[in-house]
């Protein structure tokens, strides 16, 4: 479905291949072995927030979630390996149905993916699992969960809002399609 290469995280004009950047360089270093396995690439077969696949999603959250990690006196590695798998879940949520709303379903189903696919720590596991605050049950419960989450939101947000952007413009006559 999106054959275009990511080049980098929604919102932020670093581009994750440029081995000249001292901070992509370690970033990236933190990921890569994630990237080669099968489970990860076929992320880039669906949609998950307007135009975005959810491998690019994915990517952003991790790369936010490295850069938050740093900021607060996380692991980075841990925040951006989780934040990378925090949506490992391989269904259409829009057409498929779950045994609960997914909302709720889908952090679990991407901790039992990225356990089978990779060895995951205990902050790893719990930041996959609490990524959805404030809809999951509690507060995130360690640094790596906490950059999880707000790299989420913040990913999500800048893929919806500039899709609606685009969207008010085109509408507005100001921007051609």
């Amino acid at each position: 479905m999106y054959n275009k290469p990511i080049i980098h995280a929604a919102g932020s004009k670093r581009e994750f291949w440029d081995e000249n950047d001292p901070v992509i360089r370690d970033f990236m270093d933190c990921i890569k072995d994630l990237l080669e396995i099968p489970e990860v690439k076929e992320l880039d077969k669906f949609h998950q927030h307007c135009n975005t696949s959810r491998l690019q999603h994915c990517l952003s959250v991790s790369y936010y979630s490295y850069r938050i990690a740093k900021k607060i006196g996380a692991d980075p590695r841990e925040a951006a390996r989780a934040g990378l798998l925090h949506d490992l879940f391989l269904y259409d949520w829009r057409t498929q149905k779950t045994p609960e709303h997914h909302a709720f379903y889908h952090p679990k189903a991407a901790l039992e993916n990225a356990k089978r696919i990779t060895e995951l720590t205990n902050n790893e596991e719990r930041a996959i699992l609490e990524h959805m605050w404030p809809l999951y049950h509690g507060m995130p419960s360690s640094k790596e969960s906490v950059a999880v989450t707000m790299a989420d939101k913040y990913a999500a947000s800048i893929e919806v809002v500039g899709q609606w952007s685009r969207l008010c413009l085109k509408k507005l006559h100001i921007v051609r399609s």
